[in-house]
């Protein structure tokens, strides 16, 4: 079995796994990071969004093979403290409901602001476009969003 040694939220991890094994299972079952979601398999919903290298992937669609030297950073990666502007404003917000597809959503937020700032509701809407959620709180993720993008610049 082909042995991959990856960067997952800072830390350098080693996992025995089949070249083809999508992302997301290395990330569960191998690493215990729970956080990232299946959704529908087929990158569509966004529930298994991490990030590689700062860009928000599907991660339910990428193996294992072709992360390489790349930086993996989910969820739990996203702040020791849980105290991310996002993660503050989507409890200010009430965005949770059922809460599974929250950290696609955020992680997707995240990037989202890394390369924009300042976004527009347009930016956001086409940005989060691709992130289903059931609960259909969408105009609260996207107040989240604003929220967060405001926050100080050192809070980011």
């Amino acid at each position: 079995m082909p042995h991959y040694t990856l960067k997952v939220n800072g830390q350098v991890r080693a996992v025995d796994v089949p070249e083809d094994t999508p992302l997301l299972w290395v990330l569960r079952d191998n690493l215990q990071l729970v956080g990232t979601k299946y959704g529908c398999g087929q990158g569509l919903c966004g529930a298994c969004t991490v990030h590689l290298d700062g860009t928000a992937i599907r991660s339910c669609q990428l193996p294992v093979n072709a992360v390489g030297n790349m930086a993996v950073t989910t969820i739990e990666g996203l702040s020791a403290t849980a105290a991310h502007p996002l993660q503050h404003a989507w409890c200010e917000h009430d965005v949770p409901q059922c809460g599974y597809c929250q950290a696609g959503q955020i992680m997707t937020a995240a990037a989202l602001l890394k390369t924009n700032p300042h976004p527009s509701d347009e930016d956001i809407d086409g940005t989060m476009a691709g992130n289903l959620c059931r609960c259909g709180t969408y105009l609260r993720i996207r107040a989240a969003i604003k929220d967060a993008a405001a926050a100080p610049q050192g809070a980011k």
